[in-house]
């Protein structure tokens, strides 16, 4: 269509796309299955918020990030574009009505989380939808092969089965070869072998043959020029890390393994007299708001995270990103570092290393995947904390808690969670470590009670007219509310909201049950005894293979010191017109140590002999002058005659 650009310029300002946008762009806009792969910060939103504006019917959006589908689902209102979502902790009347609009034509994007796709009345009342397309948000983890495989996504392929006739955008800014050809194989109603068929230098595009149609796939150069990464082998990693925030300026993200490494690090760097603060999971969601919300006004400088942070996190002028721990994979390494820079200018990425991360990681593998025998006790041991008998068990849900369930069993949490997440792959449970449960309210006081109330302040006056106009049936049960709509109707920041709602809880006027993230547990299967848990090849020893294979790959790049680091990532996703950035820090012990080889030829070539220590007064880094040594006396460039150094005769 050719009001793409009007589109464009009517409701996000811009004159023209970028990169491979429009590509896209008109592939979706044609009817035809695509695959985009661009980088973070790429613009990855305009592909599919565009051509939906110009065909009819709902674009069906679908994400993992729950803060992410809320976040554009308020940006599109404000341009005055119908958007809704859908996602767990929903009660049924607010799915509905939101469904019902989009069969009546209200609604223009209906974002769903992967969980929703299989729900009887998801897939009923999509039946009734004019659907435009499906696209599909961090299509990586719809393989097997991705580093972040998760199974609900694999629901997106039974829809398509409901829907055949429309077609899919699928978006991802991580995914090597083999997991691009296993998204368009998934997602594809039906397929025969994938080969790519053409492709060209900067932009690729591949057509992979399949029996029902073809499936475009547009690729960006993940290339950052902009972005500089580097591998420090740092012995004392605090004071690495200290070191390099009192010499460099700008907004910054650490990120760490484990809960407790972030607020430690947090509280020593704010030891140092840096603004710092830390974020993860387990905070309260008020907390994480605020401390997000600080960051990103650049009220605080240095955010200490967890994996927890980042995924939707719009920041562009993140100025360093530092890796305290080594990821598991290069995909995780390369999403996290991509943060810093966005905005295009300069920026650093930098990951600490030293030999004790070599074990560490090796660790990773039989934590990530125990012995067989130990993940079957898990699931007997977690029928014992429920009480289920064998035979029993089938579709029954329950809360788990996690600290209390290794303490009863001594079992340690790392491999627990490992042990659930295997035995959800094989079919036996599916394993919910962080549902996001909605805040819920109820009134304790019948409805004319509440007019008769004396001594509110007015936040909470307001905030139960507000209850009372947006929600019903609050007095019969419980009621999810949505406190984002509700804060901003209120005009109270939502760490204010939180108060306004503990203090109505004090006062017996309502009942309230804070937002929470509380891991769940339901049985796919009637309960097996252990020694029938089957846990085939592909569930377990492929995955372990390929999950090693990740591992391997991060450490080659953290240790190899002869190759470009831009370069070792670039050539990981399977680009091939690579070139060494000139910056990274391989990049510049080459470049130093080729000045260096330089002044010790000239110093020398007077035919006299120069002991060491003169050769390491020489205006550069000494790292750069003994490395320069050792490659000409390699070379049989130079002589060492005990401390004396001369040129080589030959």
């Amino acid at each position: 269509m050719s009001n793409y650009k009007e589109i464009l310029k009517h409701y996000w300002g811009y004159d023209d796309f970028r990169g491979i946008q429009q590509q896209i762009i008109e592939s979706i806009g044609l009817g035809r299955d695509t695959l985009g792969l661009m980088p973070t910060g790429g613009g990855k939103s305009l592909t599919f918020q565009v051509p939906a504006m110009a065909l009819e019917g709902v674009c069906i959006v679908v994400t993992p990030l729950i803060a992410l589908m809320k976040d554009q689902v308020h940006h599109l209102r404000q341009k005055g574009i119908l958007a809704a979502a859908v996602y767990s902790g929903m009660q049924h009347d607010d799915i509905l009505r939101v469904l019902e609009n989009c069969i009546l034509g209200r609604t223009k994007f209906l974002y769903v989380s992967p969980e929703r796709l299989g729900s009887d009345l998801f897939v009923t009342k999509l039946r009734h939808m004019r659907v435009s397309f499906i696209t599909v948000d961090e299509a990586h983890c719809i393989s097997q092969w991705g580093y972040d495989f998760r199974p609900s996504y694999l629901e997106i392929a039974n829809i398509r089965t409901l829907l055949p006739d429309v077609p899919v955008l699928a978006l991802t800014a991580t995914a090597t070869p083999q997991v691009v050809e296993d998204i368009c194989e998934k997602l594809t109603v039906q397929t025969s072998n994938l080969k790519p068929q053409s492709s060209n230098l900067k932009v690729q595009r591949s057509t992979f043959n399949v029996q029902r149609s073809t499936f475009n796939v547009f690729r960006m150069s993940f290339e950052r020029k902009n972005l500089t990464y580097s591998v420090k082998n740092a012995a004392d990693k605090l004071y690495e890390l200290i070191h390099t925030f009192t010499h460099t300026d700008g907004s910054a993200i650490v990120y760490v393994r484990s809960r407790r490494r972030a607020k430690e690090l947090a509280q020593e760097l704010c030891n140092a007299g840096l603004s710092a603060t830390f974020y993860h999971a387990g905070l309260e969601h008020e907390v994480k708001d605020q401390r997000q919300r600080d960051w990103q006004g650049d009220r605080t400088r240095i955010i200490v995270a967890t994996n927890a942070f980042g995924m939707g996190i719009d920041k562009p002028d993140v100025r360093l990103v530092m890796h305290y721990d080594c990821p598991d994979s290069i995909e995780a390494y390369f999403q996290e570092a991509g943060r810093a820079g966005r905005d295009g200018l300069p920026a650093q990425a930098i990951l600490l290393y030293n030999n004790s991360d070599n074990a560490k990681l090796a660790k990773r593998i039989d934590d990530t995947f125990p012995p067989k025998d130990e993940i079957r006790q898990v699931y007997e041991h977690l029928a014992y904390f429920y009480q289920i008998a064998t035979g029993d068990g089938f579709g029954i849900t329950r809360e788990f808690n996690i600290d209390i369930f290794c303490q009863r069993f001594h079992h340690f949490p790392v491999r627990v969670h490992s042990a659930l997440q295997i035995l959800q792959r094989a079919g036996y449970i599916e394993y919910d470590p962080a549902p996001d449960q909605q805040t819920r309210v109820r009134f304790l006081q019948e409805r004319q009670d509440l007019y008769q109330l004396e001594n509110l302040s007015d936040n909470e006056d307001r905030l139960i007219v507000t209850l009372l106009r947006n929600y019903g049936g609050l007095f019969a049960d419980f009621g999810y509310i949505d406190e984002t709509l509700i804060s901003q109707q209120c005009g109270l920041r939502p760490v204010d909201l939180h108060e306004v709602l503990k203090s109505l809880s004090h006062k017996h006027i309502i009942q309230y049950i804070p937002r929470q993230q509380v891991p769940t547990i339901r049985y796919l299967q009637r309960r097996e005894d252990p020694e029938h848990v089957q846990l085939s090849a592909d569930v377990y020893e492929h995955r372990q293979e390929q999950y090693r294979q990740r591992i391997l790959a991060m450490l080659n790049y953290m240790q190899d010191t002869s190759h470009c680091r831009s370069r070792l990532l670039l050539e990981y996703f399977g680009e091939t017109n690579t070139h060494d950035c000139g910056q990274c820090d391989v990049c510049l012990d080459r470049q130093g140590q080729t000045v260096a080889k330089s002044q010790i030829h000239q110093l020398l070539s007077d035919g006299q002999r120069h002991h060491l220590s003169e050769l390491r007064r020489l205006p550069l880094p000494t790292e750069a002058i003994d490395d320069a040594l050792r490659q000409l006396m390699a070379e049989e460039h130079i002589v060492n005659d005990d401390g004396y150094i001369s040129l080589a005769t030959h």
